[in-house]
């Protein structure tokens, strides 16, 4: 396992972060999985014993019954190995109209609900898990900043944040002094690149280094999937659950059956491995967080950490994934290539090499 700094900072995470969506299998989040709390403390062993240095959850996971089980498995001795994020945006109970979004009122009060579940007195990361467009990005920052000056967070990060929005927030924390965010958690894979456009290059010039979440893309990536064969039951796509979209199903497929031909090259790779250790070779991607509805999953997806492609491996996935340029980045490939930075770099440079 490897350790990246995240950010502007000292903190150090693993390239792979145990996500716990699975864990409770409340309301919606059943379609995900239902993991209790002792197959909670198997798969953190599971991820401690391969390196695996944080946690990832969110009061929305099952109503917040994520974060409780959590709570229940990990004890004195973990917990002090581990950094634990969690995360604010979404109502978990109450639906009355100030018990969600970035206000104050909802930072404090879902902030010490959580502490509360995960039996802790402090969460080391903890992301705004959506946009919201009606609260100052200042009230939302200068809550954040008092939770942090009362040791009850430590670093602060964005999850589903458009470009701009990011750099909003960046410019009213460096304007007042606040706290900064330092990691974008967002949904990035081989079959849905949309964050090369903007974000990771955001990131790379930013500092805000990106943490991928669903990165198989629900299972779709797993290797369950093949073009021509009945679909596999009792997973999340079967039980109806929509995220993320596909919009070109045969180039779905295409991507698919390049996984299975890479991994063939490497003895014992899975397509899921594969996919999970091209995101590793991604300019400004700190760590991928890896769920699982099963151990045996959970043990697929770690060794993916030890999984090194080669470049031609990496070209051909390239080669059958790379989506098209936008404007005005064909524009900048073709009349600005010679004044471009490493940030621009990290989506134009494959365009300049052709």
């Amino acid at each position: 396992m490897k350790y990246h700094l995240v950010g502007h900072s000292g903190l150090k995470v693993s390239t792979l972060t145990l996500g716990t969506m699975t864990f409770g299998g409340k309301g919606n989040f059943a379609k995900t999985g239902n993991t209790d709390v002792a197959g909670a403390r198997r798969q953190i062993d599971m991820a401690m014993d391969a390196g695996v240095n944080m946690l990832d959850t969110a009061d929305i996971y099952s109503s917040g019954e994520s974060e409780e089980i959590i709570g229940e498995a990990l004890d004195a001795a973990r917990r002090n190995k581990l950094l634990l994020a969690t995360k604010v945006r979404f109502p978990t109970g109450d639906k009355s109209p100030n018990e969600r979004g970035l206000s104050r009122h909802h930072i404090v009060k879902a902030c010490e609900a959580s502490l509360k579940r995960l039996k802790t007195d402090h969460i080391d990361f903890y992301w705004c898990h959506e946009w919201d467009g009606q609260t100052p990005v200042e009230e939302t920052l200068a809550a954040m900043d008092d939770l942090r000056r009362a040791g009850k967070i430590g670093y602060l990060g964005v999850s589903n944040y458009s470009g701009w929005h990011i750099m909003k927030m960046l410019s009213a924390a460096d304007a007042s002094g606040l706290i900064r965010p330092i990691a974008q958690q967002i949904h990035y894979t081989l079959q849905a690149r949309e964050a090369e456009y903007e974000l990771l290059p955001l990131g790379v010039d930013q500092g805000v280094d990106a943490f991928i979440w669903s990165p198989l893309a629900g299972g779709l990536l797993s290797g369950k999937y093949r073009r021509g064969k009945p679909e596999p039951e009792g997973t999340r796509k079967a039980a109806h659950w929509d995220e993320p979209p596909v919009r070109d199903v045969e180039a779905l497929y295409d991507i698919i059956e390049v996984l299975f031909k890479v991994a063939e090259r490497h003895e014992g790779a899975t397509p899921a491995q594969v996919a999970l250790a091209w995101l590793l070779t991604r300019p400004g991607v700190t760590s991928v967080v890896v769920g699982a509805r099963t151990d045996a999953q959970l043990t697929d997806n770690l060794k993916a950490a030890t999984l090194v492609l080669s470049e031609d491996d990496v070209e051909e996935l390239e080669k059958v994934s790379r989506p098209p340029l936008l404007y005005p980045y064909w524009h900048q490939a073709s009349t600005a290539a010679d004044r471009l930075s490493d940030s621009d770099l990290v989506l134009l440079e494959p365009f300049l090499k052709k």
